[in-house]
């Protein structure tokens, strides 16, 4: 009699030694080192944009954050954390470009939203941003996609400014963070940020 065949596997095996199962992701099973391994190793733009190295994720997302700061300057440090976390799932499911997520559809946003919820509680954040900081944070992540677009992904202006709309002026310091870095500073950065916004207290293993 022939065996009943072995259900796909869903889960992914993390450098920690973690498993994290996709379907069903538990918070005991992510670690911020993971997150910061695999985001300096995700390219945003498919890695076509200029410069020695990739664009990666994990830079995306202190830009983000900083411009969510920028943005709001009363920002809190729990919400700044919710900021550079907010494309977290992509160290497990990788940065699919806008146009492929139309084409994924609701089943995409179900895999990410799960994986940002567990992402959430793991270091003691509400599963889901409040209304006003998705707002502030999806303003933020359009303000960043323009300048990465424009500065890294060969987008001219007119074309920037019909998909991501007019950009807020951003100050040196904010707009020195699309300097493409090496993975090991990328991911450096990542976690020092992480630290410095409250997360490092958060980080032991369950």
């Amino acid at each position: 009699m022939a065996r009943k065949s072995e259900p796909p596997r869903a889960w992914q095996r993390m450098l920690s030694g973690r498993r994290l199962d996709l379907l069903d992701p538990s918070p005991l099973d992510i670690e911020i080192e993971d997150i910061a391994h695999g985001l300096a190793r995700v390219a945003r733009w498919n890695g076509q944009t200029r410069g020695a190295h990739s664009f990666s994720v994990a830079q995306h997302s202190l830009l983000v954050e900083a411009i969510a700061a920028h943005l709001d300057p009363g920002l809190s440090r729990e919400a700044g954390l919710m900021a550079l976390l907010h494309d977290a799932p992509e160290y497990v499911i990788g940065d699919m470009i806008s146009p492929f997520k139309v084409v994924m559809g609701d089943a995409y946003k179900s895999v990410e939203g799960r994986l940002l919820a567990a992402i959430h509680l793991r270091f003691g954040l509400p599963p889901a941003a409040p209304a006003a900081l998705k707002r502030t944070i999806k303003q933020a992540d359009t303000v960043a996609a323009f300048f990465e677009a424009t500065r890294l992904a060969g987008f001219g202006r007119q074309e920037a400014l019909t998909f991501f709309g007019r950009p807020r002026a951003l100050p040196a310091e904010v707009l020195a963070l699309l300097s493409p870095l090496d993975t090991e500073a990328a991911q450096a950065r990542f976690l020092a940020r992480f630290t410095a916004l409250g997360g490092g207290g958060l980080t032991a293993s369950a």
